[in-house]
């Protein structure tokens, strides 16, 4: 292998050039990305830097120690790829020829097409969004956000902690109930209310007033109206994998790659948000949005890329966190399929917990709030499936290309 090349920019990016140099790789790195930046961290955009305490050279993520002797090829984003021939065809015209590939191109946040073009609607993705979306963080404001999933809420604590009026608009009962339960997704959504941000569940748009080129309103069914000076749309992100349409790869709800991030083309492996991986767990390809994910799988992906016989490992349970006024939630494990959680330590109504979720007597996923070195421990004591000891699943193996995708 003698020229290698990483597509995305992002935290995935950077740590898959990072484990390529790390793991021996000493020929020519070529890192793709389609935004001007070098990789910054995402996470802080709904928090600090929304708030304005970070600027944006706070979020660069490579350090002095980083000697990855990489070309950067920023600004240019990759339009199609031959899996076959590993040829990278760029917007500008450029093709890259690379003996491996590393796909990292992350996911997009959703948009709302009604609301196209309209000055004051944003979401929150890139560094640019944020930098977009900071100065109408006025107080006295009125902020509506459409979906109150994790991004949604920590804008609306951000926009909250400013003295906007805020509304959060969600169509499910309860908020967070898909990654918390809808026990610990009440807890959640009730801190939102101690801190007089009003939540409308199970709600329907039914349209939206605009003029000259606002929205200015929303009409909810039965009526409801809520005015809005911002609005924040937050309905979940999509993987990029357009650009692959026609590539070779298998493409279902993201790239699909076997447990260690191997696509069903030699060469080629795929991390981050874009990569849907085989969870032996659940039996089914997952996508995990979720930082953790993009920092630690990058390394198992480079190692099954440069070792073709590099044996398959533990999954670590999954991982993700959020700061919301104040509280930090912190989460591992996998809640669907539990029939109960006790909480083990504190008050929920003080927002200050830690909640274990079992499943047939078995500890399945933790929630702490509040409680580092506790949620820690129990992390830790979350129990992991065991690794294949057969070969690497690849994605021609029969019965596996059929895996139901979760995203």
């Amino acid at each position: 292998m003698q020229t290698l090349a990483i597509i995305g920019a992002s935290l995935a990016g950077l740590s898959a050039a990072r484990a390529v140099r790390a793991q021996g790789f000493t020929g020519r790195l070529v890192i793709i990305g389609d935004e001007p930046h070098r990789p910054y961290d995402r996470p802080p955009l709904s928090k600090d830097f929304l708030l304005g305490a970070i600027s944006a050279e706070d979020l660069f993520l490579e350090t002095d120690a980083d000697e990855l002797a990489a070309e950067w090829v920023l600004g240019a984003e990759a339009v199609s790829l031959d899996a076959s021939s590993r040829t990278i065809l760029l917007k500008d015209g450029r093709t890259i020829q690379a003996d491996g590939i590393v796909i990292a191109t992350g996911a997009r946040a959703r948009r709302l097409p009604t609301l196209a073009g309209l000055s004051n609607v944003f979401t929150l993705r890139t560094l640019a969004d944020a930098q977009s979306l900071a100065p109408e963080l006025v107080p006295g404001s009125r902020m509506a956000v459409i979906g109150a999933g994790f991004i949604g809420a920590e804008v609306a604590a951000a926009a909250a902690s400013r003295g906007m009026e805020v509304t959060m608009i969600d169509t499910k009962p309860v908020p967070f109930a898909a990654q918390l339960g809808t026990e610990m997704g009440g807890v959640v959504a009730g801190l939102h209310a101690v801190n007089g941000v009003e939540l409308i569940s199970s709600a329907v748009i039914e349209d939206f007033y605009s003029g000259e080129g606002n929205v200015t309103g929303i009409r909810l069914a039965g009526g409801r109206y809520v005015a809005a000076d911002v609005v924040v749309v937050g309905i979940g992100a999509e993987p990029n994998t357009g650009w692959l349409e026609g590539s070779g790869l298998e493409l279902r709800g993201g790239v699909l790659c076997d447990s260690m991030g191997r696509t069903g083309m030699p060469g080629i492996v795929a991390v981050g948000d874009c990569a849907a991986w085989f969870d032996q767990a659940s039996g089914t390809h997952r996508r995990m949005e979720h930082w953790t994910g993009a920092l630690e799988r990058a390394a198992v992906a480079v190692e099954a890329l440069l070792d073709a016989d590099a044996a398959p490992r533990p999954a670590k349970p999954h991982y993700f966190w959020s700061d919301q006024y104040g509280v930090k939630l912190q989460f591992a494990g996998h809640s669907a399929g539990y029939d109960r959680v006790e909480i083990e330590v504190g008050d929920v109504n003080a927002h200050c917990c830690l909640a274990v979720y079992y499943r047939d007597d078995v500890a399945v996923a933790v929630l702490g709030m509040n409680q580092p070195r506790l949620f820690t421990k129990w992390r830790r004591s979350l129990a992991a499936p065991a690794p294949d000891v057969a070969a690497p699943v690849r994605l021609d193996v029969p019965g596996l290309v059929g895996a139901a995708v979760v995203s």
